[in-house]
């Protein structure tokens, strides 16, 4: 078995309230939370998860507010000795936006996207205004996506699940590390979704769902399925990735 290392590169940040993250809990916190690609290391491929913001705001408050550095697609690469062409495997937790920004740059890469995600970009739902089906058009034109219909092994030792919480087609991707089998969660929460406060607990919740979702109840399920199932388990957008260099 093949065994990796997952490095969080921070490649943009929304501001907002907090329960944008924590189902009908925050309401009225301001949160900054950091959009990730996370770069895989370990076998003969050049591996992505996501690949971010393609024009993140670079200042100092966004930076004090998540503890770390954000970078340029090209710079949070380059920081890794790659560039975007040098890309070849390309996952992704969903297609929300600020997720796929930069997959025109991947002029290489192969990207493995739930099918589900592509019928939501092509025909998005009002409610669900992050769609934008610009950032895949190159891709798709150029035959860069494999679609996924079932849960898979990608790689040896990466393998990906369906886990339709924050949208229809959402993937969570499962690496095997020297310390035990990581989870990036293909939905948008934070450490605290996982692991709540006293007064959530008091109310017999194990976990907290994301603010925006499919549907709640599958949403709270799923989770606490996946957080079993992981080691090490990576909330797609907690703030503390941003200060660690290599995660297993």
């Amino acid at each position: 078995m093949a065994h990796y290392t997952i490095h969080p590169v921070v490649m943009g940040t929304k501001v907002f309230d907090k329960s944008m993250m924590t189902y009908q809990y925050g309401q009225g916190e301001q949160y900054t939370i950091p959009i990730y690609t996370w770069v895989v290391k370990g076998g003969d491929k050049h591996i992505l998860v996501d690949t971010g913001e393609m024009s993140p705001i670079q200042s100092k408050d966004r930076e004090d507010a998540i503890g770390g550095k954000i970078y340029t697609f090209e710079q949070g690469l380059g920081k890794h000795g790659l560039t975007p062409s040098d890309i070849d495997i390309v996952i992704h937790t969903h297609l929300h936006m600020d997720h796929c920004e930069n997959d025109y740059k991947c002029g290489n890469a192969i990207f493995y996207i739930h099918e589900k995600e592509l019928e939501s970009i092509h025909d998005p739902h009002p409610l669900d205004y992050r769609y934008l089906e610009d950032y895949i058009d190159d891709i798709e034109e150029n035959g860069q996506i494999e679609i996924i219909r079932e849960d898979c092994e990608i790689l040896d030792g990466i393998r990906v699940k369906h886990t339709p919480v924050h949208t229809k087609g959402g993937l969570t991707v499962y690496i095997e590390t020297k310390k035990g089998i990581a989870a990036i969660t293909g939905f948008c929460v934070i450490d605290e979704n996982f692991n709540p406060p006293p007064e959530i607990k008091g109310m017999e919740m194990d976990v907290i769902p994301p603010g925006t979702h499919v549907d709640v109840y599958r949403a709270y399920d799923i989770m606490n399925q996946v957080q079993k199932e992981a080691d090490i388990l990576i909330p797609l957008h907690e703030p503390r990735f941003a200060s660690i260099e290599s995660i297993g």
